[in-house]
Order: C-alpha cells, then sequence, then structure tokens
C-alpha cells in the first residue's frame, strides 16, 4: 500500500481515539506537526496523553488543542511559554509528568528500539525520582525510566520520498525522530516529497520503516520569542 495520502484528515482517518497516548515531534515551534495537530483538533478527539518536548503557545501547536480542552495530560520538558497550559495545570484540569529533556528523548528512542525501559542519573535525589525504582552502578545512583510506547506518533519532516525515509533540518531533527519510532503508527507531514532514490542514502535521518503514512503541507514559520532593539536616531 502507499504511504502518501491527501491531507491530514486522511492520514489519521481510522486512528484516532479518546484517552490515545500520541507522542509529538517538534521543539519550541521549531518542526512542529501543524497540519496534524490541526486534523486532531477537526476530529475532536478527546481526553488525549499527549507526549512533546513542547505544549506549543496559546494560539499555536499543541496550543490548540489546549484551548478545546482535548488533553487531559502532558508529559513534557518546557512549558513556560503557554499561558492556558498554565492556567489549566493550577486550576487541575490538566495532569502533567515532567521529564528532563534528554530523559524524555530517550524515553521515546528506547520504546521505538523495543526496550522497555532504562536507568538514568538525571534526576537522582529530585523529585523528579519519587516513586521510581532506584539502582546503584559502580557506586552511583540510577532511576529507571519507562520507555513511551505511543498508540501514535505525528511528526514533521523536511523532506521524505514515497518509501517514508525522512530528512529533517536542524533543531527539528531533536525530538522528531525518537517521537517517530516510538507509536504503533507514525504519521508524518513534510514541506516536499521527492522522488525514490534521490536522497542520499548517508543524508537520510530516518529511516521509512518507522512511517506509516505521509502528507505533503503549507507550513508557517513562526518565531517563539521576537526580541528587538529601538532604532537609533541619526
Amino acid at each position: 500500500m502507499g504511504k502518501i495520502y491527501n491531507s491530514a484528515a486522511e492520514a489519521l482517518d481510522g486512528l484516532l481515539f479518546d484517552g490515545m497516548l500520541i507522542a509529538a515531534g517538534g521543539f519550541g515551534l521549531c518542526g512542529i506537526p501543524e497540519n496534524l495537530i490541526s486534523a486532531i483538533k477537526d476530529a475532536g478527539t478527546k481526553d488525549l496523553t499527549v507526549a512533546s518536548n513542547n505544549a506549543g503557545v496559546d494560539d499555536f501547536g499543541l496550543g490548540v488543542l489546549l484551548q478545546t480542552r482535548q488533553v487531559k495530560k502532558m508529559i513534557s520538558s518546557y512549558v513556560g511559554e503557554n499561558d492556558e497550559f498554565m492556567r489549566q495545570y493550577l486550576s487541575g484540569e490538566l495532569e502533567l509528568e515532567f521529564n528532563p529533556q534528554g530523559t524524555l528523548a530517550e524515553r521515546m528512542r528506547s520504546a521505538g528500539c523495543g526496550i522497555p525501559g532504562f536507568y538514568t542519573k538525571t534526576g537522582v535525589g529530585t523529585v523528579i525520582a519519587e516513586g521510581k525504582e532506584v539502582k546503584t552502578f559502580n557506586g552511583e545512583d540510577y532511576i529507571l525510566e519507562e520507555g513511551i510506547f505511543a498508540d501514535l506518533s505525528i511528526v514533521k519532516a523536511w523532506k521524505a520520498d514515497d518509501t517514508g525515509n525522512l530528512v529533517f533540518r536542524k533543531t527539528a531533527r531533536n525530538f522528531n525522530p525518537p517521537a517517530a519510532m516510538c507509536g504503533k503508527t507514525c504519521v508524518v507531514e513534510v514541506e516536499e516529497i521527492v522522488p525514490r532514490g534521490s536522497i542520499d542514502p548517508d543524508h537520510i535521518h530516518l529511516p521509512g520503516i518507522y512511517v506509516h503514512r505521509i502528507i505533503q503541507g503549507e507550513h508557517e514559520k513562526r518565531i517563539e520569542q521576537r526580541t528587538v532593539r529601538q532604532r537609533e536616531e541619526a
């Protein structure tokens, strides 16, 4: 079966259900699967648990699913740019599981490799370690972290061929590849679909074996924070 679909809604058809766990790629507003997020909003799927480094901003990225109250829990590292997230969390409407960034990325990657858990020193002696198994290696304590096995992965890449081989650009490569790996089904939106064989094998960041469905979409290049200075008078 071909992997290329005509729209985000078509690519997600038959995959969404209430209460599911979704792994979403992106870093800040860089490399976020905005078309797929919009399609999930339109589908009305609710009680979602979303594993993603960020929670978007109030009107963009995962923030749009928070606005519509479709997310019940976030598994994240950084959530400081979203006022609605803060309001829901402080009022008890939204559950939050904080993860250090490296730990979150490895929880996704390890699941994609079939590894159900791993030990890490990050978080030992902090609230991150509460309720988790501690084991000593060579005189040092490590905590057990579990892999994130998602029902669905939604990611954004720069290029794909029709078999799903992916190329990411710069910071978008931080979380998109591990997020793509850990889902039972992976749906990818890309800026460009190129002919098979046109991507140098050495330049493929994620092989197509992880990718099930692909769409080509239009993407907004937002800047999360813009800092400017006053123009000096002549």
